[in-house]
């Protein structure tokens, strides 16, 4: 039987810095560098030779952005920005003054924007997390700059930040001040411009934004994307700007040449005038798919990036693995050179596809596989073999209800980004074939007109590239070589849960009951609790069968994605922990009252890393791998279990307001590094992931009542695809829901999502638990606890009094049977068996390979 760890108190009573802090800031200093995208470089303008003078302006420069506001945020201890990290790394700042100046109207900024919250509350039924979500903080421009004073201030180059502030609860605008740059910023870096010979613009923003202002500045010479770096976002810049890290991040996005170009621009979610109603007309042309396909240019495409030196890439032979089995694979070997004289750097290989423009009408190409190289020196090469399944060639099917693979060419293209990939060679399959056959999923019940490409303008496209293909070499791809796979529905209860079940089935009611929510005790809220036992977590499961026979333990979840997040510091009075404030765990304290000290305090500083997007424009796998585990050690540190990240939606519109939580507009991408972000949280034994917003969380405006209207192909190619990838490639421990209905149905309550789709047909074997608060305070219609619990959404949180007195309800009326119930809670149960809160507990990692195997 396993055996219970003892809880005792999280973190030291020192306040000194740690080792392990010092090894994880240095980790994320190489993640934020790694993702920093270099979109222009006239004339090989950088890097710049460290020691020289640079004058520095822009909000971002003293006040850089480390992530996005809400849940999501991170109480580091302190956060290096680029001002310090210029600095640290010897060059000589001008325009200190222009940079104590700005602070101080930062700062009475943020005190003004303080005062608003709390003005808000009345108006929005006193509930703070509204009004601080619906009250966003804008960075003041600062002064103008002394054009003549700065001109002889010995500074040739100037770096300007402009910042950008995002977050939960909330969509950007197409308005100056969010996407569009204000004429208050512009007049000042007009000055900047006017006063120095060079600028390096460098954007801090969680998402993107217009740079069409960027045209009118002939001496904008570099233009950096920072995105929002965590708390080593300076020193990961400074390596970047001096040459001791030569870029190498890509975009996972494509940046339009204006907003109007993105084909869902004028109905994305508040643009629409209706709310609750969003409706996909674009279907499966999302970001590089639409412009790709449609041949509209764009300022920056998917996969862009430039480096310090240049690269020269070769693809040899094409070649099937596994055929007749059930994981056929398809590999293309690349060679990838430095063929630079000065720097050393890395490259990214990416591979594309065209599929035949078939009975289904498909995009001109998709990502199906990518890789980085290692550190290469000038002259070095690298030999890679990039391969991915045949199951990436298939198209969904919604007359046969079926992936499939329509018979024809399917071209292979690779390059360093989707413009620069060439077409090196084909696959040719012989007939249609089924690689999938499976049952309907979330109906649509309206019509929805989606946008379709011209078929003589598609059909122009193919037999241009079919031309070409005639030269090139060709693999043979046998239908009867490929096998079908039918996906068996059913309802398992304790099939590998043999101890989890025999608990489940000695538990009276009250604990069953208990069991379907987080611990209602504790007085969790959306932003977590005020009386956790790691103060500042988001929840907690009930104690409920914490005794013999049972030993169930108690287990905590702490929010992500940008770290975990937890209270800086906390007081223990007589032994006991002081319940505090829950504001104490959101932007640092800064809304919480300040408390007199009456006990011991204990200290908790969590690793603010770089946020998902930028993360995600690593394109390294491997080093996602390594940040995943950091932060598992860190559970492990503090006693958590779960951690509610990664976050994994779609970049559908670049107005989301969560965007920077998430890793691109491309759901391979978004795959694949939720799949190593998990794999390297779960090497560490007892803690687990939670991949979320299970699914079609693409806006904020309205989360908990807008209606994701969409087809199910688009809906299973585009929106479920990234949660398949990484539930088939890591088994995260857990899923969350998002807030929303999708064809009329809310998500918690969805069977077709959380059993049909997640259980059946991808095979995930942990927990799915609700987004906080879905049950009680959705905004479309009825979200009930039973309908969690048929839908097979094992744990409603944080869990509400109500959710128990439904429960009761519907198994007393009968609307919910006990076997149900029992199912879900066998669920949690065995996840929580497996938790870091036994003293045998395993990674989940190992028993996600002996699974496999």
């Amino acid at each position: 039987m396993n055996k219970m760890r003892k809880r005792g108190l999280v973190g030291t009573t020192s306040n000194a810095v740690t080792e392990r802090e010092i090894k994880n800031r240095r980790l994320a200093r190489r993640a934020a560098s790694e993702g920093f995208v270099l979109l222009k470089n006239q004339d090989h303008f950088l890097p710049l030779e460290k020691g020289i003078k640079l004058g520095l302006y822009g909000a971002g420069a003293i006040r850089t952005i480390k992530g996005g506001t809400g849940s999501g945020d991170v109480n580091e201890r302190d956060c290096v920005n680029i001002y310090q990290g210029l600095s640290n790394a010897g060059y000589e700042i001008t325009s200190k003054e222009w940079l104590e100046s700005y602070d101080s109207l930062f700062v009475q900024a943020r005190l003004d924007w303080k005062e608003e919250v709390y003005r808000k509350m009345p108006e929005l039924d006193n509930n703070f997390f509204r009004a601080y979500s619906a009250t966003q903080f804008r960075m003041p421009c600062g002064e103008s700059v002394d054009v003549e004073k700065a001109k002889a201030d010995g500074a040739d180059t100037a770096v300007f930040v402009l910042s950008r502030i995002a977050g939960e609860n909330a969509d950007r605008h197409e308005d100056e001040g969010d996407y569009y740059i204000t004429e208050e910023e512009k007049n000042l870096l007009k000055q900047v411009a006017e006063a120095y010979e060079n600028v390096v613009l460098v954007i801090n923003t969680g998402g993107l934004m217009d740079l069409a202002f960027t045209e009118e500045f002939s001496n904008i010479r570099s233009v950096i994307q920072f995105m929002q770096a965590g708390q080593e976002g300076g020193n990961a810049f400074a390596d970047v700007l001096c040459g001791e890290v030569t870029p190498s991040g890509k975009m996972t996005d494509t940046w339009a040449m204006a907003y109007s170009d993105y084909p869902n621009a004028d109905f994305f979610s508040h643009r629409s005038g209706d709310v609750y109603k969003e409706e996909y007309k674009e279907g499966i042309y999302v970001g590089y798919r639409y412009f790709d396909t449609f041949d509209v240019p764009a300022r920056y495409c998917f996969g862009y990036g430039l480096s310090y030196t240049e690269f020269e890439m070769k693809a040899g032979e094409i070649s099937l693995e596994g055929m007749g089995t059930a994981s056929p694979m398809v590999s293309v070997n690349v060679e990838v050179k430095n063929t630079g004289d000065t720097y050393s750097g890395k490259e990214v290989a990416q591979v594309y596809v065209s599929c035949p423009q078939g009975k289904l009408t498909k995009e001109f190409r998709r990502l199906a596989a990518f890789g980085k190289t290692n550190l290469l020196k000038p002259g070095e090469a690298r030999n890679m073999e990039l391969s991915f399944p045949v199951y990436q060639l298939v198209s969904y099917s919604e007359e046969l209800a079926a992936w499939v693979l329509e018979k024809g060419t399917y071209g292979i293209w690779v390059g360093n980004s989707l413009a620069s990939a060439k077409l090196i060679g084909s696959l040719k399959l012989d007939e249609d074939t089924v690689m999938v056959q499976c049952e309907h999923i979330c109906e649509k019940k309206q019509e929805l007109e989606e946008i379709l490409p011209d078929p003589g303008k598609m059909a122009a496209k193919e037999a241009k590239w079919l031309e070409e293909a005639k030269g090139l070499p060709c693999v043979e791809l046998k239908a009867s070589e490929i096998l079908t796979e039918t996906i068996r529905y059913e309802e398992s209860y304790g099939k590998g849960q043999e101890r989890a079940k025999e608990i489940t089935e000695s538990l009276s009611l009250d604990q069953l009951v208990a069991f379907a929510t987080g611990d209602i005790s504790r007085g969790q809220s959306e932003l977590g609790s005020a009386g956790q036992s790691v103060p500042g977590a988001a929840a907690e499961t009930v104690s409920a069968a914490e005794d013999d026979p049972w030993n169930v333990a108690s287990i905590v979840l702490a929010d992500g994605p940008a770290g975990i997040r937890l209270k800086q510091s906390y007081q223990v009075v007589d032994g006991r922990i002081e319940a505090g404030d829950f504001l104490e765990a959101l932007e640092g304290g800064f809304f919480a009252e300040k408390r007199e000290i009456l006990g011991e305090v204990y200290h908790q500083y969590c690793t603010a890393i770089p946020v998902g997007t930028l993360l995600a424009q690593t394109w390294d796998t491997e080093l996602l791998k390594e940040v995943g585990e950091m932060i598992g050690h860190e559970m492990e540190l503090f006693e958590v279990t779960l951690w509610l990240a990664p976050g994994m939606n779609i970049h559908r519109n670049p107005l989301c307001g969560r965007n920077f939580e998430y890793y691109s507009e491309d759901p391979l991408l978004s795959g694949m590094m939720a799949s190593a972000i998990t794999l390297g949280v779960q090497k560490v034994p007892g803690c687990g992931t939670t991949i979320k917003h299970f699914a079609c969380n693409n806006q904020e405006d309205n989360r908990m009542g807008s209606d994701s209207v969409l087809s199910e192909r688009t809906l299973r190619e585009i929106y479920l695809k990234g949660f398949e990838f990484a539930v088939k490639n890591s088994q995260p421990m857990s899923i969350m829901t998002s807030y929303n209905l999708i064809n009329g149905v809310h998500t918690a309550n969805s069977h077709d999502l959380c059993t049909k789709a997640a259980r059946n047909e991808w095979g995930f074997a942990g927990a799915i638990m609700t987004d906080w608060t879905t049950t009680t305070d959705s905004t479309a219609g009825e979200c009930t606890a039973s309908g969690c619990m048929r839908a097979g959404n094992d744990m409603v949180m944080p869990g509400d009094r109500a959710d128990h007195e439904n429960i009761r309800k519907e198994l007393k009326e009968g609307t919910l049977d006990i076997s149900t119930l029992k199912r879900c809670v066998c669920n949690t149960i065995h996840l929580i068996l497996q938790s870091n809160q036994y003293e045998d507990a395993v990674s989940y990692l190992e028993q996600f390979e002996n699974l496999k195997g």
